[in-house]
């Protein structure tokens, strides 16, 4: 009903950037918030950024400062912008969704696939 797709992972090395995105599509009828999580090997998923619509962005500590979350709601994407990466931060994340879907009243969480952020030092 409703898919997620992630793109913009890849390998840097320490100090650097990169940009990822998530475009959401299907039978939306609103997205309540979107946000990214992460996970690294041997590690539980974290919440990474999150952005409620019309709400503020929320972050981990550990990435505050340095990661920042927006949202194009015309296109029904989200994006997180990494500056200042450090090995730490290798993780696969993933985009996460709160849709409320077209003839239902229920608000479900949707999945991304994943993408690959690896940052070398």
């Amino acid at each position: 009903q409703v898919q997620l797709v992630e793109s913009g992972g890849g390998s840097v090395q320490s100090g650097g950037s990169l940009r990822l995105s998530c475009a959401a599509s299907g039978s939306i009828f609103s997205i309540k918030a979107m946000a990214w999580y992460r996970q690294a090997p041997g590690r539980q998923r974290e919440l990474v950024a999150t952005r409620p619509s019309g709400g503020r962005a929320t972050y981990a500590d550990s990435v505050k400062g340095r990661f920042t979350i927006s949202r194009d709601a015309a296109k029904n994407t989200v994006y997180l912008q990494m500056n200042s990466l450090k090995p730490e931060d290798t993780a696969l994340y993933y985009c996460n969704a709160e849709v409320e879907i077209y003839g239902s009243d229920d608000v479900n969480d949707y999945w991304g696939q994943g993408t690959q952020v690896t940052v070398s030092s």
